[in-house]
Order: C-alpha cells, then structure tokens, then sequence
C-alpha cells in the first residue's frame, strides 16, 4: 500500500491582521483637523465662547509656556506654529493608540470605540496637562465634546480607509532561538 494522505483539506494558517499606518495617519490628520476646527472656530464663533486667539493661545502655550497667553501680544506665527504641532502631535499618538486597538474590528465599532477613547483622551489631557502646565484654561464642556468627537471620526475614518492585510502567525517552536 502506498501512503498517500488521505486527507483533502489543506491546514488552515493561522492569521494576523496588520495595522494599516496609512490609514492611521490619514485618519489622525482628518480627526485632528476636524478637532482643530471645533476648538477653534466652531466653539468660540458659534457658541461664544471665548475668541479664536484665545483657542491657539491655549494650545500654543503648552510649547511656548504661560506667557504666550498674554492677551496684550498680538497673535504671532510662532503661536499658530505652536499650536499646530501640539495640536497635530497629539492626533498623531491619539489615533495610532487607537488604531491598535480597534484594527480587527469594523466601522460601527471603530466610530463607537473611538469615542469612547476620545473620551478617555479628554481625562488623561484634563488631568494630565493641569498638573504638568497648571496654566492652560479648560472649557470642559466643550473640550470634551471635541474629544469625543475626535475619537469617533479618528476610528470612524480608519475603518473606513483600512485596507485588510493578514500575515501569518509564525508557530512558537518554528522560531529559531540562536
């Protein structure tokens, strides 16, 4: 008798699914704008609360520290600058934390997750940042409005521009300990 397998299905490999890093970075410049704009203009010019240089001030004076809220000093470059980077910095950790997390799941749960993350952005800013820079000014109904916010389009907008990649998952005793 010959020994042939009898057995017609192939083994299935295990699989991982990869981080799309493009669609995390497109995703972190979309939610960071989106988060940028609420703060700056849709919640100072809508709502009244507060100016916009007052916004970029805020944010700024996490680089440039307390004095950059001088009201006196006309807004300058080096405040925008300042506050694009920090702004754009923190979008960029936020969502690939947040891609991590949420990368094998779909759209809804993206959206729902990342709000729920954004919501824990806002307490670890809130509290983190009034302990390390006492002198940033808080709106917190509206700042956390804008993390959530943030968090549900960062995760919304990755599901959405993710591309599914799969690798295999490499067994324990193949890996070569040399």
């Amino acid at each position: 008798m010959s020994s042939v397998n009898t057995d017609a299905s192939p083994k299935a490999v295990p699989m991982r699914q990869l981080v799309d890093w493009r669609a995390t970075f497109i995703a972190a410049f979309i939610a960071g704008s989106v988060f940028l704009i609420f703060v700056v203009l849709v919640v100072p010019v809508v709502f009244g609360n507060g100016d916009v240089a007052t916004a970029i001030r805020n944010v700024g004076s996490i680089i440039l520290g307390p004095t950059s809220l001088n009201e006196a000093e006309p807004l300058s470059i080096v405040m925008v600058l300042a506050a694009l980077v920090v702004n754009y910095a923190i979008a960029i950790l936020g969502t690939v934390l947040l891609a991590i997390i949420i990368h094998q799941w779909g759209l809804v749960t993206g959206i729902i997750l990342g709000a729920l993350f954004g919501f824990g952005l806002y307490l670890i800013n809130n509290f983190l940042t009034s302990q390390l820079f006492p002198w940033f000014v808080f709106n917190t109904t509206w700042f956390v409005t804008a993390h959530i916010l943030f968090g549900a389009i960062a995760g919304g907008t990755y599901e959405a521009l993710e591309v599914e990649r799969f690798v295999p998952v490499e067994p324990v005793d193949a890996v070569d300990n040399h």
